[in-house]
């Protein structure tokens, strides 16, 4: 593979680190040569690098424009790879002369580069800004900056994220904690907790917020120190704060230091304060050296820090929130040591030098394949359910549909109906159209190839009518506009119109290719209509193949919610429905009963919040055991290792039964719908009754039987199995559809 970099040359900051890192380990296993606009100090540490560097310089563009294209030519490159202005500006013009695939690496927001230099941002900020539409790829140097493109209108499938990575291998620091401490003029025994930072002493980066939190956290610790390494034009207003807030000898100015391994090792929390960040480098030193870590909620920060999880966060700018988080490390060593173990965890695992490495020759690889990939035909797939609600059965759905087709094909384009497009964007990283834009989903079903009726029950007359009869047109579009149409790990019914079993049983036979059905009851109920001419296959729902959080992570999840992670718990979910209202005490005396009897403290997990969090309420409000609400899961693995972690979940809602269920959790179903009972059924659970006929005794019968199950691996394993052992129906009927060979298949082939 051969990879020609295309840089200003007078680039300088984390730019410059990244691009020397980058380039120094890539030319150990492909062919790259970096080309600058201008000779100087980054090119002359690039070759002392060994970074094979060539001098493109002159003022005339159009000159250096056609000697440039062709040394490429000449050189057989199969990528354009550019950074920055200039960079972007040569890569759109080669773009189209050479035939091959651009792609730039977008160091930070390109708005703000020129600013305080009105003729700079006027020229080179406009140029960046039209050269970036024009290239074929764009890669953010976080996912902060990917996202910051994403809501910009750059195509998801056109986007890669790459971070800084750190050299994770040991380091040994020269000197021991005090003697460096000595050295900076620190004093700390080994009583004291240090909180540092590494920073410009500059107002971007906020110390002065740190040191306001740092003087109130002090007051509640006195054992708490404050080292600060760095230097800048704020330093001496910094001092003068701290002399200012009483803390002066509690807190040291180092000034620049060059030995950061032994900074490291002297502190005890880690500390970021800054007001905007891509994604600092400071945060992954911190985590090589297995340190919590404070940080402000900006930029890319939160995906290393999870707050609780990872680290700490609080709102830039806010004294108040540092020192709670600040107060928390220096009183609890044990939190301390468990979120710096998370940290270096998930840092090492993803933001490595070594993953950072193997995701840009991913990319390489990508590129190259898809700009292989035949143009001019159909090709794609638009996948449509009840997304974009904030229902969380309902998002692990989509969830688990793009996975499967990214694992049929990565490189597939994937459009999704939802109703908060910009959101699904960001979450998935794919185009999104809003549900009801009709002229624009019709279009983009004219140049797809498949359409996908996205798993759920979206086949039935319940809640609405006109849902249905929305569903029924986009399959009958679908077709008609060219498209194979897939009912994907989908329910069907209950339908009880009878005219509109007649359209939908019209449309279905009509229409639709094929059907994979999550339950045998839909099956049935798809006879009864008397639909038999697509391809009926019995799967399952496609979020069984969703994993847990790691442990670990669920750990600090709960510890967030101050619940023992090696507790006993009982979980419920519940929903509104007509008739829950009369029924709510019955689940406040089912929990208080799984309390007194097993020690099980009841939690309560909404799948949909805006709906759920109600129903909870009304129940938990004649509760006298101690009980826990969890407002907000999050992701579909946070909330799939959340269930794991019951002895036993209570449900109103299916997908906290298939989540629970996939983790071998005994189940206990209150049927208000008859995808309940017909999921427990197919899985070979018997412990459910209908919300109309629920009584006190009934459920806590049923919680007698399940927990008497807990430890009865086989039962809860079996039917989960054999869910597994379906659910691969679904991929395998899209893969079918899309014409994509078969896996041994494709090993045959050349």
């Amino acid at each position: 593979m051969k990879v020609i970099h295309l840089i200003s040359g007078g680039d300088s900051g984390g730019a410059k680190t990244h691009v020397h890192s980058l380039l120094q380990n890539l030319s150990q296993t492909i062919d790259v040569t970096m080309v600058c606009f201008m000779d100087g100090p980054f090119a002359q540490e690039a070759r002392e690098l060994g970074i094979h560097t060539v001098i493109f310089s002159g003022r005339n563009l159009l000159s250096t424009y056609r000697k440039l294209r062709q040394f490429i030519l000449d050189g057989g490159y199969q990528i354009i790879h550019c950074h920055g202005a200039r960079g972007n500006m040569m890569g759109a013009l080669l773009r189209r002369s050479t035939g091959l695939p651009v792609v730039s690496t977008v160091h930070s927001d390109y708005r703000l580069d020129y600013l305080g230099r009105p003729a700079a941002r006027l020229v080179y900020g406009t140029t960046n800004t039209v050269a970036l539409r024009l290239l074929d790829y764009r890669i953010g140097v976080s996912d902060a900056m990917t996202d910051l493109l994403i809501s910009r209108g750059f195509d998801p499938d056109r986007l890669f994220t790459i971070y800084n990575g750190l050299d994770f291998s040991p380091r040994h620091p020269a000197m021991d904690r005090q003697a460096y401490l000595r050295s900076v003029g620190l004093e700390a025994d080994d009583s004291c907790v240090i909180a540092g930072i590494a920073a410009r002493l500059n107002p971007v980066k906020d110390v002065a917020t740190l040191i306001r939190g740092f003087a109130k956290a002090y007051e509640h610790c006195p054992n708490l120190r404050l080292l600060i390494a760095g230097d800048g034009e704020e330093r001496a207003m910094l001092e003068g704060l701290a002399r200012e807030l009483g803390v002066e000898r509690q807190v040291c100015f180092a000034g620049w230091i060059s030995d950061t391994d032994s900074f490291y090792n002297a502190i005890d929390i880690n500390t970021l304060t800054s007001l905007s960040e891509t994604f600092p480098y400071a945060l992954t030193e911190g985590a090589r050296a297995g340190l919590p870590t404070v940080a402000s909620r900006v930029g890319g920060v939160p995906y290393l820090i999870e707050d609780g999880v990872t680290g700490l966060l609080f709102e830039a700018g806010d004294p108040d929130g540092l020192a709670r988080q600040l107060t928390a490390l220096a009183q609890d060593a044990t939190l301390r040591a468990h979120l710096g173990r998370r940290l270096y965890q998930k840092a090492k695992a993803d933001f490595s030098l070594e993953s950072t490495l193997q995701r840009q020759l991913h990319i390489y690889g990508t590129i190259l394949r898809r700009h292989s990939r035949k143009g001019g035909q159909r090709d794609g797939v638009l996948v449509c359910g009840a997304y974009g609600r904030g229902n969380a059965g309902d998002d692990a759905i989509l969830e688990a549909i793009v996975a499967e087709l990214r694992e049929l094909d990565p490189d597939l384009p994937i459009w999704v109906l939802s109703r908060n497009p910009d959101s699904t964007r960001l979450t998935y990283r794919v185009n999104s159209i809003y549900t009801f834009n009709f002229p624009r989903f019709l279009r983009r079903m004219t140049k797809t190839h498949l359409y996908i009726n996205g798993g759920g029950s979206l086949m039935q007359d319940v809640t609405s009518h006109r849902s249905l009869w929305f569903y029924l047109f986009t399959i009958s579009a679908g077709k008609i506009l060219g498209n194979r149409v897939l009912m994907y790990g989908c329910g069907i019914g209950p339908i009880r119109s009878e005219s509109n079993r007649r359209r939908a049983a019209k449309v279905l036979q009509k229409r639709v290719d094929a059907i994979t059905l999550r339950d045998t009851h839909s099956r049935e109920e798809l006879k009864r209509m008397g639909v038999d001419h697509p391809e009926i296959i019995l799967s399952a729902d496609p979020t069984v193949i969703l994993p847990a959080a790691a442990p670990q992570v669920v750990d600090g999840i709960l510890e967030r919610e101050g619940l023992d992670p090696n507790g006993s718990y009982i979980g419920f979910t519940l929903r509104p429905w007509p008739g829950f209202k009369e029924k709510a005490e019955i689940f406040a005396a089912a929990a208080d009963y799984a309390y007194r009897k097993y020690g099980l403290t009841p939690v309560f997990l909404p799948i949909e919040r805006r709906l759920d969090l109600g129903a909870i309420r009304q129940a938990t409000a004649s509760m006298t055991a101690p009980f826990h609400i969890i407002e907000n899961t999050g992701s579909s693995a946070h909330t799939i290792g959340l269930f794991a972690r019951m002895k036993v979940v209570v449900s109103m809602r299916l997908h906290a039964l298939v989540f629970s269920a996939s983790q071998g959790v005994p189940l206990v179903g209150v049927v208000y719908d008859q995808k309940i009972s017909s999921f427990l059924s197919y899985i070979g659970q018997d412990l459910y009754t209908d919300l109309g006929e629920l009584t006190l005794e009934r459920l806590t019968a049923h919680i007698d039987t399940a927990c008497g199950r807990i430890d009865d691996h086989d039962f809860l394993t079996e039917g989960v199995d054999r869910l597994r052992q379906v659910e691969h129906r679904n991929s395998a009927t899209a893969r079918r559809l899309l014409g994509l060979p078969a896996p041994e298949e494709e090993g045959e082939r050349p």
